[in-house]
């Protein structure tokens, strides 16, 4: 059986990857495309345990390194349990965030060397991958806009103002050093053009 196909959405708070997920999602299964729709960090029992440690709390809970470890123990337990089989028997994989957040937000955000964070995702996760990644990109005021909306932020969404600007910047950068991953979403554009953007980027694969 061929290998499916590992998606992933990325990019700061209010963005837009949950309804995303769910859309794309939907459009797979109409085409008869198996589909895993997860979350990091969680997606298996033991990352969603860990879920509750990292997603709860004030700011400073925990610090950048404490964050990248605890991120990256999720991220192993969820590529073993729930990526890496769905994958293996040829379904498509649906990832609201992988390693690239970690990179943005303990990397970019937190000051940790890009570095030091893939070597703990190819301990923990034997460097796994997505074959595309989608970043959404909204103006700073559709994203606290959302944010109301939903009714606030998480503990990660709560970070300061220069915090969340250099992740915002650390996206684009990793988006643009490797365009045949990434592709950039504007995420401003009403959520059915949004989604329809996504499916053209996996065109390829239908």
């Amino acid at each position: 059986m061929m290998r499916g196909r590992f998606i992933t959405l990325e990019g700061g708070e209010g963005v837009g990857k949950s309804t995303q997920i769910h859309a794309v999602a939907a459009a797979l299964t109409a085409q008869g495309i198996e589909t895993v729709a997860t979350r990091e960090p969680g997606g298996s029992k033991g990352a969603e345990a860990i879920r509750t440690l990292l997603m709860e709390g004030s700011d400073d809970r925990w610090d950048a390194r404490s964050e990248a470890l605890l991120f990256a123990a999720a991220r192993a337990d969820h590529v073993a349990r729930t990526i890496r089989p769905a994958l293996a028997r040829g379904a498509w994989v649906l990832c609201d965030r992988f390693v690239d957040s970690s990179r943005a937000y303990q990397g970019g955000g937190g000051g940790l060397t890009d570095a030091d964070i893939l070597t703990l995702h190819r301990v923990g996760s034997e460097g796994l991958l997505p074959d595309r990644t989608f970043l959404l990109t909204v103006s700073p005021a559709e994203a606290v806009r959302r944010l109301i909306a939903r009714g606030g932020s998480d503990r990660m969404g709560s970070k300061p103002a220069d915090y969340q600007a250099r992740l915002g910047a650390r996206f684009i950068e990793m988006a643009e050093a490797e365009p045949g991953r990434w592709r950039i979403i504007d995420a401003d554009a009403p959520t059915e053009q949004v989604t329809v953007a996504i499916l053209s980027g996996l065109a390829e694969w239908l």
